[in-house]
């Protein structure tokens, strides 16, 4: 990648996005990506959630006595509650939270987010689902999130992108992200192999995730976050924000199509 440090951003180019699908398929003993899903996680890629989920995990652990920063809220985006809360207990109180506990400060964030504003559509997300769709591309949902306010606005924004046989959310997997197993089950939903599929994450552990599932993986940068948290994950490519990623969508998906391995 060039990187300039004048504005601290990756330039991408078709070259780049040749040499980073190259580096996948290389790293991975692959020939070819023979693409046919993109699962997408959602907060923070498909509604601007993330600001009022921050706000409300700050608040319920604050409530516990115990300092939480806005950049821990980012850094444990994809995490379940339980594995948030319970990271939290073992930093603050060297053991983790019981039961009655996790139910009780979960449902209190909970409480908290929907008490906000709805989280508005990203900027660029139903331009690029529209993209994919075209291209007759199975289009998966995974995400660590488990309430009911955000799952029902699926189909009130992206109609007909997603069904509930497409998605993956917390209540059906035991282990969250950074752990593989949100995007393994996202792609036996899809029905493919890790080489037939891409991800779209805004998250450090969603990318761990996704690369630890062995899959390509796209980065949009629509936090508070530095890009290198991104980078360091794993990404394969990087972009700031959902409308650059819809802008390039085109000279991405040719070069998915088209690079082999040497």
């Amino acid at each position: 990648m060039f990187f300039t440090p004048d504005r601290g951003t990756f330039l991408l180019n078709r070259y780049m996005y040749q040499e980073a699908i190259r580096n996948y398929l290389l790293k991975n003993n692959l020939s070819k990506i023979d693409l046919k899903a993109v699962l997408f996680d959602m907060d923070g890629v498909l509604f601007d959630s993330m600001p009022a989920h921050v706000v409300a995990w700050s608040q319920a652990i604050r409530e516990q006595g115990v300092i939480f920063t806005e950049e821990e809220g980012y850094l444990h985006e994809g995490r379940t509650g339980k594995g948030t809360i319970n990271i939290i207990f073992k930093r603050a109180f060297n053991r983790e939270a019981t039961p009655e506990e996790l139910k009780r400060i979960y449902k209190r964030k909970t409480e908290l987010f929907e008490g906000q504003p709805e989280a508005p559509v990203m900027p660029g997300a139903q331009e690029l689902l529209k993209q994919v769709q075209n291209n007759n591309l199975q289009r998966i949902l995974v995400t660590g999130s488990g309430q009911e306010s955000l799952l029902s606005k699926l189909n009130r924004f992206f109609p007909g992108q997603f069904t509930p046989a497409k998605m993956v959310t917390a209540y059906d997997v035991t282990k969250g992200k950074p752990n593989p197993e949100p995007y393994l089950q996202g792609l036996c939903k899809a029905g493919v192999q890790s080489y037939e599929a891409i991800v779209v994450e805004n998250a450090p552990l969603g990318v761990e995730a996704a690369k630890a599932a062995g899959i390509f993986t796209i980065a949009v940068n629509t936090g508070k976050l530095s890009d290198h948290y991104l980078l360091d994950a794993g990404a394969d490519l990087l972009f700031h924000g959902m409308p650059a990623l819809n802008e390039a969508w085109i000279d991405i998906y040719n070069a998915l199509k088209s690079i082999k391995s040497n």
